[in-house]
């Protein structure tokens, strides 16, 4: 498959994913603004620290209850529609959503644009890595579809930055309503690039469009640095259509609920909840989103809890792009088992340091906590944070994509809805022992991932089905004999006689 045409094209697509990282990291920067607080209300002290705690895991509660909506939505809305088309109407929906909260005269409105938001990001999230999976080779897909978790981070980045430059407005109301306004530019840049982004070929396939699948076919192969020859075309174009066909007839005698009646469909489920449960589960949404309150508590106030958490994030974003380059050499099971262990570990220590310095003057203690933040930022981003999304993509059929990941992104959604919700109030009441949660749960995983899921580096999305036990009626990945190109040719040749090509 072609790399020039499908970078561009997976990268465009990132737009989706700069949104939801936007969108979901912009609560951690308008908390740390003042005026945001002093607009509804809000204080950390006194008789309204109550008050505020609610509001704040409502804001985080709302947002992640609507993206495990949104996922849902997905399923449906993506199979029906089209990948493309599912990105327009998601685009517009974050828009909206963005508009509504920069203009909220109080705070039931803006929660109302937090739950719209988070509706409009588990559409996101869901849809981008199913849509990149589909258009990016094998030998790289773990670098392309890599991007999703680099750009979400980028928009973790960008949301902090801008909120640290807002600080800085004389008009404190201008701070967090620029700030939450912004949130509608990666979906406007979303929704002007569809019009030249092409459909999946393998939803084209499934939805027996054979002519189109095949033309996007051969351009992603062809207009690359590397070009391809018309037999390397027609091979993975075998490839798809024959398992697709293959997969879709054993669907209709499965029925409508095979991920769950087939037990390795089921088997891929359970991988691709368990990923995404176990990632969240590091406490890593937590940790971003009341990052600002952490660093108030180690005793850092003003603009230099933005300043850190803006670093922080760039950081993050920088270390995902690496996890992105090494994805397709170290294998997705490496990462995702040694990343759950040092996670793990980064908060351990920084529970220790919590514990015994929080709201001292120990310079050196409180900075050993900024550390291990940095250091478990570094840490999930190299190895979990873009690595969950490419593997619970790539694990699942065509037919069952959409609905693969989109329950997978529930399980997600669930776990942070959980994790985030109680956060404020736990913070509260129990201080550093919340972040034991996060250092023996991830724990429990390292060795599952290990020993268990099965490494997809390398195959095609077709051939991925062995590894689950599924028949693969055409393999291409190690090369190709010759009787497979000319049945290849055949099917070519099919098409042009049913007057479809």
């Amino acid at each position: 498959m072609g790399l020039s045409y499908a970078y561009i094209i997976v990268l465009v697509a990132s737009f989706g994913s700069l949104t939801f990282g936007f969108s979901n990291s912009v609560i951690g920067s308008v908390l740390g603004l003042d005026s945001f607080n002093t607009y509804f209300d809000l204080t950390t002290t006194g008789a309204g620290a109550k008050k505020t705690n609610a509001i704040t895991g409502a804001a985080s509660g709302l947002f992640f209850g609507g993206s495990a909506i949104g996922a849902l939505v997905h399923i449906w809305l993506a199979n029906y529609a089209g990948r493309v088309r599912a990105a327009q109407v998601t685009a517009l929906l974050c828009i909206i959503a963005g508009a509504i909260q920069a203009g909220s005269v109080h705070i039931a409105m803006f929660l109302a644009g937090r739950f719209l938001a988070g509706i409009g990001v588990g559409l996101c999230v869901t849809l981008v890595p199913v849509y990149q999976s589909e258009i990016a080779p094998s030998a790289t897909r773990g670098k392309l579809v890599g991007s999703h978790g680099t750009l979400i981070v980028s928009g973790y980045a960008l949301a902090a930055w801008t909120g640290y430059g807002c600080f800085f407005a004389s008009n404190g109301t201008f701070q967090w309503r620029f700030t939450l306004a912004a949130q509608c530019l990666p979906p406007l840049c979303l929704l002007l690039c569809t019009s030249f982004m092409p459909e999946s070929p393998r939803w084209l396939i499934d939805q027996g469009k054979f002519e189109q699948a095949l033309a996007i076919t051969r351009r992603l192969h062809t207009e690359s640095s590397q070009p391809n020859t018309e037999d390397d075309v027609l091979a993975e174009f075998a490839q798809m259509r024959t398992q697709i066909e293959q997969d879709d007839k054993f669907s209709q005698t499965a029925g409508k609920l095979s991920i769950f009646r087939v037990p390795s469909m089921r088997k891929r489920l359970l991988f691709g909840c368990l990923v995404m449960f176990w990632s969240q589960s590091t406490g890593v949404l937590v940790v971003n989103n009341y990052q600002v309150m952490l660093y108030n508590g180690l005793g850092l106030y003003k603009s230099v809890p933005l300043l850190l958490y803006a670093v922080y994030l760039s950081f993050a974003a920088f270390m995902n792009f690496v996890s992105a380059m090494i994805m397709d050499r170290v294998g997705r099971v490496r990462l995702m088992s040694f990343g759950l262990f040092v996670c793990a570990f980064c908060l351990g220590m920084e529970a220790l340091m919590v514990a015994k310095f929080a709201g001292t003057d120990n310079t050196v203690g409180n900075g050993f906590g900024v550390f291990f933040l940095f250091l478990f930022v570094g840490f999930y981003a190299t190895t979990l944070d873009a690595t969950v999304y490419v593997y619970a993509a790539e694990i699942f059929p065509t037919h069952l994509r959409a609905q693969g990941m989109g329950l997978s992104i529930v399980a997600q959604s669930l776990t942070s809805l959980l994790h985030t919700q109680i956060a404020p109030s736990a913070f509260s009441a129990i201080g550093w022992k919340y972040y034991l949660v996060f250092v023996f749960v991830p724990l429990s995983g390292v060795f599952v991932i290990w020993r268990w899921f099965p490494e997809t580096k390398g195959l095609s999305l077709e051939e991925i089905a062995a590894l689950f036990g599924d028949k693969v009626v055409v393999g291409v990945s190690e090369g190709y004999a010759e009787d497979q190109v000319i049945d290849a040719k055949v099917e070519r040749d099919d098409i042009k006689g049913d007057g479809i090509a």
